[in-house]
């Protein structure tokens, strides 16, 4: 099969899952990560899941090592795959004989949401090193294994919540925290609705693919096209919509500029309804909910509007978004005094710090993964942080779910007096496939 990396991310990727990096991010990252690095000191990188987010993260992590193996359940992806890393990396259809390689010492997960926990812990307790993909978790209950697995077994795992590296969402994290603009008192999450469709059709599973193993944790049904690939985001067994796909970065922002990396709401209010369709999309076409944290701060999370995060401070907003941070007023900043340069590179009231003469970190997200490696410090997207952040998303669909107000205990990350959506916390495993 002859194939490039550049047709192979074309044929992966495909319409809708394109990397959002833009010239500016794509000139920066290939300048930066042009470092030389002995032969004896590669990494063995292996990658499990190599559609969409799979491939593109697989071709970020070629500058700081060797792919010497690639998974995935569908035999097509796993030889272009392999053809297009060169005839090298040895291929898999299941992932567990991957992570038994000795000379795997990095592993790349781009797979489905609902898989994303159990390979991560499997990894982490092989020894490995990990970048996975957002969402980091299915359920909340996942986020809790998740994190104990990560601080036993002492590995280094970065989640794929890039816009934490990103110079943008960092001065206007900064900007809020540093309590330039006076008291934080509410964020605005602006994200899309989900797509509708349905019921589709269920057909004889292609030879292609592993649809048992695709599956995994879930509930075994017919093989289904709009269950797997791209659209699996729209089914609540295997993902949390939107909600989660893009609230995962977005609703992470919100919370490193609340000041919320280790805790989460107490008070949520979902309102969404859920498709009763019969084998098609089951996540609310438009859905909105309001959450409060302890102390005082509200996030708004909706479905309709310019996409980003606007934090409302007493002094004026700041707005921010993949191309731009902007105030309202416009001239804040220099009202105010500042100089706008002094946040260009630095968000100094953050807990993070790149390392002196590595300022590639704060905006490759890769480079910062591998980096830590090294040194063994905490990436910027952290288990802990990134666990609350979808626990809240997670929160949210509960409450959409439920069809009513609920509170939240983030100390003891269960419902107040509610065993009902205590119940909602974790869901129904397959045999065989089991989290723990």
């Amino acid at each position: 099969m002859r194939v490039n990396r550049r047709r192979f991310l074309a044929a992966t990727v495909g319409s809708g899952a394109v990397a959002v990096t833009g010239r500016r991010r794509a000139a920066i990252e290939a300048a930066e990560s042009a470092r030389p690095r002995s032969p004896n000191k590669q990494f063995g990188i292996g990658a499990i899941g190599l559609r969409y987010q799979g491939s593109v993260i697989t071709e970020k992590a070629v500058p700081y090592g060797r792919i010497i193996a690639l998974c995935d359940v569908d035999r097509h992806i796993r030889e272009m795959g392999r053809a297009c890393f060169g005839s090298t990396p040895k291929i898999f259809e299941d992932y567990r004989k991957l992570l038994d390689r000795k000379d795997v010492d990095v592993v790349m997960i781009g797979t489905p949401d609902h898989w994303h926990s159990k390979m991560l812990i499997d990894a982490c307790r092989a020894g490995k090193d990990v970048y996975i993909e957002k969402p980091l978790t299915l359920t909340i209950d996942e986020g809790k294994h998740l994190c104990k697995a990560v601080k036993e077994t002492k590995r280094v795992v970065q989640v794929g919540t890039w816009q934490r590296s990103d110079v943008r969402f960092r001065e206007a994290c900064e900007l809020v925290r540093s309590g330039r603009f006076g008291k934080l008192k509410k964020c605005i999450v602006t994200i899309d609705g989900n797509p509708t469709g349905g019921p589709f059709k269920n057909v004889p599973t292609p030879k292609h693919i592993n649809w048992e193993l695709w599956l995994g944790q879930a509930l075994r049904v017919p093989y289904c096209e709009e269950r797997c690939h791209y659209t699996f985001r729209w089914w609540s067994e295997y993902s949390g919509g939107k909600m989660t796909d893009w609230g995962a970065h977005h609703v992470d922002i919100a919370q490193w500029g609340i000041g919320a990396d280790a805790t989460g709401p107490v008070e949520i209010d979902g309102k969404g309804d859920f498709p009763k369709i019969k084998n098609g999309y089951n996540m609310p076409a438009e859905f909105h909910a309001d959450l409060k944290y302890a102390n005082g701060v509200e996030l708004e999370i909706r479905c309709k509007g310019t996409i980003g995060v606007r934090f409302k401070c007493e002094k004026g907003d700041v707005f921010v978004t993949r191309k731009s941070v902007e105030t309202d007023p416009p001239n804040l900043l220099k009202d105010l005094g500042m100089d706008r340069s002094a946040y260009k590179l630095y968000a100094h009231d953050l807990k993070f710090k790149p390392k002196v003469g590595k300022l590639a970190s704060i905006e490759n997200h890769m480079r910062n993964f591998f980096d830590c490696i090294e040194s063994r410090q905490t990436p910027i997207s952290d288990i802990v942080s990134q666990h609350r952040s979808v626990s809240t998303c997670h929160l949210a669909n509960i409450s959409m779910r439920l069809g009513r107000p609920l509170r939240w205990d983030p100390d003891k990350e269960l419902f107040v007096g509610d065993s009902e959506a205590n119940q909602h916390l974790s869901r129904e495993q397959r045999k065989g496939f089991e989290i723990s």
